[in-house]
């Protein structure tokens, strides 16, 4: 799979998952969208960390698209910017 599309995909994974936690769940992040989607960005791109440490091991099984493990991306983004969301709300 061209490097090209991985890239892609895992950007669009990232930038769903800051729309979904920042629009659909309505959650208070600092930076706002912004912030929440550079937090998700990470994430995701973290999460092609993980999948590429474990892949032999744990998370091989898991689907695929495009080349891409959507299950790590999309666990990643969605855990950092609960912590993000943890970290950036008023007490």
């Amino acid at each position: 799979m061209s490097t090209i599309n991985i890239f892609l995909t895992y950007t669009i994974v990232g930038m769903a998952a800051a729309i979904f936690y920042y629009f659909i769940l309505k959650k208070q992040l600092l930076g706002n969208f912004i912030g929440a989607m550079v937090v998700g960005l990470i994430g995701s791109f973290l999460g092609y960390a993980v999948d590429y440490l474990f892949r032999d091991n744990i998370i091989e099984w898991l689907s695929n698209f495009n080349g891409v493990n959507v299950f790590a991306a999309i666990g990643t983004a969605f855990f950092f910017l609960w912590v993000f969301s943890k970290v950036s709300s008023p007490k």
